[in-house]
């Protein structure tokens, strides 16, 4: 990132956007940390910082952010892991979730089907997550279990699922890793759909090793009642991530009230990383902004 010019267009761009800057008391290299561990992803300021994610990195603790998440960093090349596990560390900022990615995941080869030779790969796949945590120092892996098959029972299908979990577990809880589990609404034919569902899986599994990734954008579509679903699956829930409805872009851009999410999950005493699993609802840097100035408006207010 140019951060020398940046001073000078967050200037210019608050005689375009004065409600988003009063907001934020963001754009600017002192913004205060926002109360919520807000998590960013990679190319959500890419305008302002540039294409490198080391500096995407500075840029969002500038902003006031402390953490990230990565879904594709079992992509990156190991010595990319280490530079930005060690960038996180310098700055105080944790690491959020990254997936374990194998074969064409989840949309084939799932979990549910019980087969030895996906078991395998799982199990390798698992293994080689372990190594990219130790490089960029995460804690937490999304888990989707796969597909959904008409032809197999659904108990058959939930047993094989807990049982890949539970071999996969005992590589992870000597280790203080977790995997979570996210149900999603991208696809019908994809197995893990609701937080009840994956309650129980994560009941069955029984492990520390083993909760709930609640994105709140896909259950707002799959089930809603939010808090209300929220409290029923508190136990087994390790990390959240955000996402408005519908459009799927920052807070304040659809229908879900995150003041009174953000206000619900800190009396129930989450201090955990809150992933920012969207997209921009405006484009360019003026989209940037408004994002900032979003965060800043449904952050706590205490």
């Amino acid at each position: 990132m140019k951060r020398r010019d940046f001073v000078k267009n967050a200037v210019v761009a608050s005689t375009v956007l004065p409600s988003a800057f009063s907001a934020t008391a963001a754009a600017t290299d002192t913004a205060a940390a926002f109360k919520m561990n807000f998590a960013p992803h990679e190319g959500m300021f890419r305008n302002h910082a540039g294409e490198d994610i080391l500096d995407q990195i500075r840029f969002m603790h500038e902003q006031g952010f402390r953490s990230i998440e990565d879904n594709g960093m079992m992509g990156r090349e190991p010595a990319l892991q280490t530079k930005i596990g060690e960038l996180l560390a310098r700055q105080g900022m944790d690491m959020g979730v990254f997936v374990i990615a194998y074969d064409n995941w989840p949309f084939t080869n799932g979990l549910t089907q019980g087969k030895p030779a996906i078991m395998d790969k799982w199990l390798r796949t698992c293994r080689d997550a372990v190594e990219v945590a130790k490089r960029c120092n995460a804690k937490w892996m999304t888990v989707v279990p796969g597909t959904y098959f008409p032809e197999i029972p659904v108990p058959y299908q939930t047993a094989n699922v807990v049982e890949a979990l539970r071999r996969a577990a005992d590589i992870f809880a000597p280790l203080g890793l977790t995997m979570v589990l996210e149900p999603l609404s991208d696809r019908p034919d994809l197995f893990l759909r609701r937080s009840d569902q994956t309650f129980e899986i994560c009941k069955a599994v029984n492990s520390p090793a083993c909760k709930i990734l609640y994105d709140i954008y896909h259950m707002q579509r799959n089930e809603g009642n939010l808090m209300y679903h929220i409290d029923m699956a508190w136990p087994e829930i390790a990390y959240f991530q955000i996402g408005d409805n519908p459009g799927r872009k920052e807070p304040t851009t659809g229908e879900i009230n995150y003041s009174n999410v953000f206000k619900h999950l800190h009396e129930r005493g989450y201090k955990g990383v809150l992933g920012m699993e969207h997209g921009n609802f405006k484009p360019g840097k003026e989209g940037e902004l408004a994002l900032i100035a979003a965060y800043r408006e449904v952050d706590l207010k205490i």
